[in-house]
């Protein structure tokens, strides 16, 4: 009889225990076998259409990786190496790129509403159809980017002109 009493009673705090372990947020996560945490080295990861919503991978190696389609909003890809990435259809909004390279990575259709991208190299960038209203481009290179389409409604612009 006592052992019933026992059982019965850890099953409530098993249950509470359980919940609180898997609402608390994680700094590393297994996702597609790979380990995403700041710094992350993932070159020709495919996450495409992956959930990372408020990630931390400042840092992070994700050269001519595959993140189409993507959720990536309010994350921090500050000095983030995102050469060559595919982020078409990705959702950057709010997303902080400060001083990330994205030479030649394709953006087109992506949603960039609100994105810090100061200092970000945006060389060669295919930004054909993004939404960049309220973006913070100061000091970024947009050298040769393609914005046909993109709307950039209260976006700052490293100067005020676009050259190339």
């Amino acid at each position: 009889m006592r052992i019933v009493k026992v059982s019965i009673f850890l099953i409530p705090i098993f249950l509470i225990f359980g919940y609180w372990a898997s609402s608390t947020p994680v700094s590393i996560a297994p996702i597609n076998g790979y380990e995403i945490k700041p710094s992350a080295f993932l070159p020709k990861a495919n996450l495409a259409g992956v959930i990372l919503k408020g990630a931390d991978l400042h840092g992070a190696v994700l050269s001519e990786a595959n993140l189409k389609n993507s959720m990536l909003a309010d994350s921090n890809l500050s000095f983030a190496n995102l050469t060559g990435a595919d982020l078409s259809g990705a959702d950057l909004s709010g997303a902080d790129l400060s001083d990330a390279d994205l030479f030649t990575a394709n953006l087109e259709g992506a949603n960039l509403k609100g994105a810090n991208l100061k200092g970000a190299n945006l060389r060669g960038v295919n930004l054909r159809g993004a939404l960049m209203s309220d973006s913070d481009m100061t000091n970024a290179n947009l050298t040769g980017a393609d914005l046909y389409g993109a709307v950039m409604t209260d976006a700052i612009l490293p100067d005020g002109k676009i050259h190339g």
